[in-house]
């Protein structure tokens, strides 16, 4: 192999490792994910093992970001973000953003549809912007309504829930820190 691609490969285990450490995520949490086993994934991060494709693809997968991010692919010189949409919950989200880790960017819409609140705490801050529709926002012991064009910002360790109003669709931009990547938690058990 060349200089330019032992030095490219040489940048994969630190990239890997950053960017577990960026998502909050354990070795044994990610071997759960990619059934890679705990001790490949260290070896791959502190460069003892060589990367292949057979291992950087279930990784990527795991962390949701594009393969060229994994091993530091020269950028195209396109600036335009052309990402695939993502289905959770019912919930239609764009991502604006490409790097991991950082201020993260989704334009997100929300069905029609009457849901209970759950409201949910993890770490980060969090602010919402209404392009179109009523966004209902639960947030402690607020309960609003959101219309196009207004926003709302807070801390996402007080217990919060939004969604539809029931009335119709809305479409929201969502921008949220490294620690609003993580899996949300209860704030409180649910109601049997």
């Amino acid at each position: 192999m060349n200089d330019d691609t032992d030095g490219v490969l040489a940048e994969v285990g630190p990239r890997l490792r950053r960017l577990r450490k960026e998502r909050g995520a354990t070795l044994a949490g990610l071997s759960a994910a990619t059934g890679i086993s705990v001790s490949t994934l260290s070896r791959l991060e502190s460069g003892l093992r060589r990367p292949s494709l057979e291992l950087l693809l279930p990784i990527a997968r795991a962390h949701q970001v594009p393969l060229d991010e994994l091993v530091g692919a020269p950028a195209v010189g396109d600036p335009r973000v052309r990402a695939e949409p993502i289905v959770r919950g019912g919930r239609t989200h764009w991502p604006l953003t490409r790097q991991p880790g950082g201020l993260q960017a989704y334009k997100v819409l929300e069905p029609k549809r009457s849901l209970e609140p759950d409201p949910r705490t993890h770490e980060g801050y969090e602010w919402l912007y209404v392009l179109a529709g009523r966004l209902r926002l639960v947030l402690g012991e607020h309960d609003v309504v959101l219309a196009a064009g207004e926003a709302a910002e807070f801390d996402t360790r007080t217990p919060h829930w939004f969604g539809s109003t029931g009335e119709g669709a809305v479409e929201f931009l969502s921008l949220f820190g490294p620690q609003g990547e993580r899996m949300h938690v209860r704030a409180r058990p649910r109601r049997s």
